[in-house]
């Protein structure tokens, strides 16, 4: 007993009752979330081990490869230029290329927090499957295009077929 509470024994959540009597967590539900865990975890084993119910992104072979330097910050006019030629690909204004503009900023950034240099060219890939990436050489980084909308994906493959194909 203490004395701010004298009906209350020390170290009891409660009083000192008969009618007071403790009660256990339901099993049922203890069980079943334990056997959903478990059924989870050989769900996740199995499609690891046998390759059923695992979705894969097959791209294939790359079919057109380009490396481009970009020249410009996101409120200036950007100038993307090839890689080994040196030639200007495309100009974009300010208000012009916002998905180009939005995706390269975002790779900066992580080239930016990674200290790697920012001269490095990004490399375009058009995959055998249809689809296009875009690939940071300096950190690695690769964003499949096509998850954005066949209209963004468009805008870099009008980059990559500028000045023909180039096969790798």
């Amino acid at each position: 007993m203490n004395a701010i509470t004298p009906n209350m024994p020390q170290g009891h959540g409660g009083p000192a009752t008969k009618q007071r009597t403790a009660r256990r967590f339901p099993r049922l539900p203890l069980v079943l979330g334990l056997g959903l865990i478990g059924f989870t975890f050989s769900a996740i084993i199995f499609g690891m081990t046998t390759g059923i119910g695992v979705m894969q992104e097959v791209s294939g072979k790359p079919q057109a490869i380009r490396d481009i330097i970009v020249a410009g910050t996101h409120d200036t006019e950007i100038t993307v230029f090839d890689a080994r030629s040196g030639q200007v690909i495309s100009s974009l204004s300010p208000t012009e290329g916002g998905f180009v503009r939005g995706s390269l900023r975002g790779l900066t950034r992580i080239r930016q927090v990674a200290g790697t240099p920012l001269d490095q060219p990004y490399r375009i890939i058009k995959w055998e499957s249809g689809a296009v990436s875009l690939s940071d050489t300096a950190t690695g980084e690769r964003i499949y295009l096509n998850a954005f909308g066949p209209d963004h994906a468009a805008a870099y493959e009008q980059l990559l077929a500028s000045r023909g194909n180039e096969k790798p």
